[in-house]
């Protein structure tokens, strides 16, 4: 057994302001060289337990605890802040939450200015940590200049200076493209062999993370551990769906095909299952024996873009002549790369940015004439960044404060925000500070404060970052409903799982152009589109050729189309 880095014995912790603990008798070790990925539903207690890894509790976050927590045989408690930050690098969830400098070089070499180290190492060092998350074009940007996903890359930029015993990742795939997501995976993991730490992941997205191995996944519910296995045990299992947590696509496709998981089959990663042929031959029997998805029927125009230019002060240009339409009552993906566009777009349609050239349409009135309130009483939009929407201290007052502005009475506010709050998942939390919420959480909230205005085109940017697979359901089933009714659903999403499930159409954006306009599966089976917009190729169309299924596009229309039409009706 190789030496412990980190050890928690019959461990406890309540924060000072809740009612009950958010964690029970937790029992975990991490050795040095291991990889460990914990994931569990929103609210579980997995942020709680990263605090109690990097030192932020007890230190930061008042609260009691029981039983004990070492780091290489030291109990935290007895050591400060700055001696765990040398043997624990974090990566937070919310990268606005860790930057110091006011350029991106600053904030790279901050933990090594700390440790007094000179020139020209300290500038050596930061160049290649930034080429390493290919970060180095915007050393001299300040952070608040870049998208989520760059931020998330200077992070992992400025753990990566340091020389330290265990790296924690908080969901580091939150707000990164496909792709980018990819290569962040990668990265960890070629760190993880390099140094020899060990490696602690928080993350939802269960399937982009097993793109490389880990050694042990823990599932966290209520506070406590649950399962800690390996993977192939984990989805030979039902305890991710039983849990709230999503499971591979291409797992999925194959229970319903009759298909038994087993240990056996190494089902980690699509390209190392192990099927038999009979296994294959139930895979394509069950494509063979779905409908083919009937065609929809074209909306009239709701909104037009027409030849958009757009670049900001610093010169940079955004958009390039963009132009699209979006119709009245469908659900709209847009997806791209991380910069390629899409959030300058959503505040070019909303007001807060005003191009340089072009016209936008809405029912065929230009949108210019417009104020911005007057546009938000036609199209609600949800910030990728809770943080910068959020303005009450009360979660109440934050979801009616939309209302109260515009003078409905009280009485109904009170109905449709509750209305909101239940479908959001927040309901337990109606009388809690915003303060107390986790970043997905407040992600819920934002969402709630949108919905409850009842808008004729809801734009979100990123709605599922950071939420598990129960609350992104609940969101997204209720996206769907509003959609039914004819409100015209427009989500800007990393998450290719959202773009197949329930988006009618996707945009592909790249460098602030447009280079594709078709439906979700004619997009993730295209490795050209693939390739110019950091996508990645869905799990289900590589089962299909795994399978010997010719008609690989058709094969994820079918699941799309099952999932719709059996599944979830």
């Amino acid at each position: 057994m190789s030496e412990p880095i980190l050890a928690f014995e019959h461990f406890g912790f309540q924060y000072d302001a809740q009612a009950s603990p958010t964690l029970y008798d937790i029992n975990l070790t991490v050795s040095r060289g291991e990889k460990i990925l914990i994931a569990g539903p929103s609210g579980c207690g997995k942020s709680t337990l990263a605090h109690c890894i990097n030192g932020l509790i007890p230190f930061s976050y008042p609260g009691e605890a029981t039983g004990s927590v070492t780091i290489k045989g030291r109990e935290t408690k007895k050591m400060g802040l700055f001696e765990i930050s040398r043997s624990v690098g974090t990566v937070l969830q919310d990268s606005d939450g860790q930057f110091i400098g006011l350029t991106v070089a600053e904030d790279i070499a901050f933990a090594l200015e700390n440790d007094a180290i000179g020139e020209p190492d300290l500038h050596q060092r930061v160049l290649k940590a930034a080429r390493a998350v290919n970060i180095q074009d915007f050393l001299k940007h300040a952070p608040g200049e870049l998208s989520g996903g760059q931020k998330q890359r200077v992070a992992l930029a400025g753990v990566m200076v340091e020389d330290v015993d265990l790296l924690l990742f908080d969901e580091p795939l939150a707000n990164l493209d496909p792709a980018t997501g990819k290569q962040a995976i990668e990265l960890i993991d070629q760190l993880h062999r390099e140094t020899g730490a060990a490696v602690v992941i928080i993350e939802h997205r269960l399937e982009d993370v097993l793109y490389r191995h880990v050694d042990r996944v823990v599932l966290m519910s209520s506070g406590r551990i649950i399962t800690d296995c390996s993977p192939d045990e984990l989805l030979s299992s039902n305890s991710l769906t039983e849990h709230g947590i999503r499971e591979p696509l291409y797992i999925t496709a194959l229970k319903y095909a009759g298909v038994e998981i087993t240990p056996e089959m190494q089902p980690w990663n699509i390209d190392t299952i192990q099927l038999s042929q009979d296994e294959k031959n139930r895979v394509q029997q069950w494509f063979n024996a779905q409908p083919a998805p009937s065609e929809d029927t074209e909306n009239p125009v709701l909104l037009e873009a027409g030849d958009i230019h757009f670049a900001y002060r610093n010169g940079r240009k955004a958009l390039k002549g963009l132009g699209c339409q979006i119709r009245q009552g469908e659900f709209l993906a847009i997806a791209g790369t991380n910069g390629a566009g899409k959030s300058t777009f959503a505040k070019v349609i909303c007001g807060f940015e005003r191009p340089q050239q072009g016209k936008l349409l809405f029912r065929g009135q230009d949108l210019s004439e417009f104020s911005i309130k007057e546009r938000a009483d036609h199209i609600g939009y949800v910030m990728q960044n809770p943080n910068q929407m959020i303005s009450k201290v009360m979660i109440f007052d934050e979801v009616a404060l939309g209302l109260r502005t515009r003078g409905v009475e009280e009485s109904m506010i009170r109905e449709r925000v509750e209305e909101a709050l239940k479908i959001c998942g927040l309901w337990p939390f109606r009388n809690w500070p915003v303060s107390a919420l986790s970043y997905g959480q407040k992600k819920r909230v934002t969402i709630a404060s949108i919905l409850v205005l009842k808008p004729e085109i809801i734009l979100l940017d990123e709605p599922t970052a950071g939420q598990d697979y129960r609350h992104y359901t609940e969101i997204m089933d209720f996206l769907t409903q509003l959609n039914h009714l004819g409100i015209t659903v427009v989500v800007i999403t990393h998450d290719m799982h959202l773009m197949l499930e329930y988006s009618h159409r996707s945009l592909v954006f790249s460098e602030g152009n447009i280079i594709a306009d078709a439906d979700a599966a004619t997009v993730l089976t295209d490795q050209q589109v693939i390739q110019a917009a950091n996508l990645k190729e869905t799990s289900l169309y590589q089962l299909a050729e795994k399978c010997g299924i010719q008609d690989g596009t058709g094969f994820v229309r079918r699941f799309i189309n099952y999932e719709r039409e059996c599944i979830r009706p």
